[in-house]
């Protein structure tokens, strides 16, 4: 069978009948959803004019999905949460004492908390 293309239309059948499709798809994925998983996702595509597997597919290519976090992650935000309550502390040491006496222990505690960050965003995922 001889295809041939016109610019701006799919190809064209010598043969007569339907066009050919550009991309065939030859897989199926089959995917078990609740009600309302089923529901939400008819109404967007249809909220976006769309059928829900082409929904489907274009939200598979545009989502971003994070990583769970490793141990190391959990260990560092365990330690800013300790370094939250310190910094709340020096807060309100800071409302009695005045700024100046608390200066330095704010600047140290900054820098490990700049320190902690670029450890946890340091690994690209």
């Amino acid at each position: 069978m001889e295809r041939t293309e016109i610019k701006g239309r799919k190809p064209y059948n010598p043969k007569g009948g339907r066009p050919l499709k550009k991309v065939k798809r030859q897989s199926q994925l089959m995917v078990r959803l609740t009600e309302t998983e089923r529901f939400l996702i008819e109404e967007k595509a249809k909220d976006a004019g769309m059928k829900p597997s082409a929904w489907f597919r274009l939200a598979a290519k545009k989502a971003k999905v994070l990583a769970r976090l490793k141990p190391d992650d959990l260990k560092h935000l365990r330690t800013m949460t300790g370094m939250a309550n310190n910094l709340n502390q020096l807060t309100h040491l800071a409302h009695k004492e005045g700024l100046t006496f608390i200066r330095q222990s704010c600047k140290e505690l900054l820098l490990q908390i700049d320190g902690i960050l670029k450890k946890l965003g340091g690994d690209d995922r």
